[in-house]
């Protein structure tokens, strides 16, 4: 049973975290290692599952557009991706214990596939970056499997056939993890439209993974990263493609949330 499901033992229920509600989605508390061991349980009892990552700009998006957020909340699993959303739940009286970034955690990803002998597929990025991030994991961990990669530069629509030939690769190889970078919401709605054609174990949307995993993106220095300011990094090193996420997109994440936070009261 699924540590994200309530549980009628007292026992149990002290280790099932439930998703807390953060402006209407229902996002999980989960360390690293609570996240590794569900994906286990997920591959290994051969669920057919989407592990969705959320932060302060997929919020943002999910308040606008409701189809987005019913999306996430059908999620077998919904991980922070952010120190603002960590901020957010806690000024709604919840807690989250740790935010779990593609750019950190996709290493940690690798090292828990290879040692458990699960397959990747790359989708996503411009052409040859997620090839890039593929030889640099395989050349740390040369007992990863990674059985695909195609780039995001396809024709999306359903039934074209460049959107069939992509699935068409990803059946065939028939990845335990098919992770897509593409940005939101590009990515969920892609993920959406085609899921239930798609013949992996899990499904994870990871935004600039590939780029951060390529070493093409730079990341913000670490006095940043480990006291939530990435954000301010990211700004910093991409101004003109960011500046409207983060000077406009936080200050509006946080009225929502102090909005929510009253309404609560």
């Amino acid at each position: 049973m699924s540590i994200l499901t309530p549980r009628s033992s007292a026992d149990d229920s002290a280790t099932s975290p439930k998703a807390v509600d953060v402006l209407g989605v229902g996002i999980h508390p989960l360390t690293v290692d609570q996240l590794h061991k569900e994906l286990t349980r997920l591959i290994d009892t051969g669920v057919h599952a989407e592990v969705l990552h959320v932060n302060v700009y997929g919020l943002n998006l999910a308040s606008e557009n409701p189809w987005l957020r019913n999306y996430f909340n059908q999620a077998e699993i919904v991980v922070c991706d952010g120190a603002g959303i960590m901020l957010g739940a806690r000024i709604l009286g919840q807690y989250i214990p740790e935010r779990i970034t593609y750019a950190d955690w996709m290493w940690q990803l690798a090292e828990f596939a290879a040692t458990h002998g699960y397959s990747f597929y790359f989708l996503g990025a411009k052409p040859g970056v997620a090839q890039a991030a593929a030889d640099r994991m395989i050349a740390r961990y040369p007992d990863l499997k990674i059985v695909g990669v195609r780039d995001g530069y396809f024709n999306k629509s359903d039934g074209h056939p460049e959107n069939e030939a992509v699935l068409n690769d990803i059946n065939n190889a028939q990845p335990n993890i098919l992770i897509i970078g593409m940005g939101m919401p590009v990515q969920e709605q892609w993920l959406h439209d085609n899921w239930g054609r798609i013949d992996a174990n899990i499904a994870l949307t990871g935004g600039a993974v590939f780029d951060y995993a390529s070493g093409e993106l730079q990341r913000a220095p670490a006095w940043m990263t480990n006291n939530g300011l990435e954000w301010l990094g990211r700004l910093l090193i991409e101004p003109r493609r960011l500046w409207q996420r983060y000077i406009i997109g936080n200050p509006a994440f946080l009225v929502r949330v102090m909005r929510e936070r009253l309404h609560r009261l």
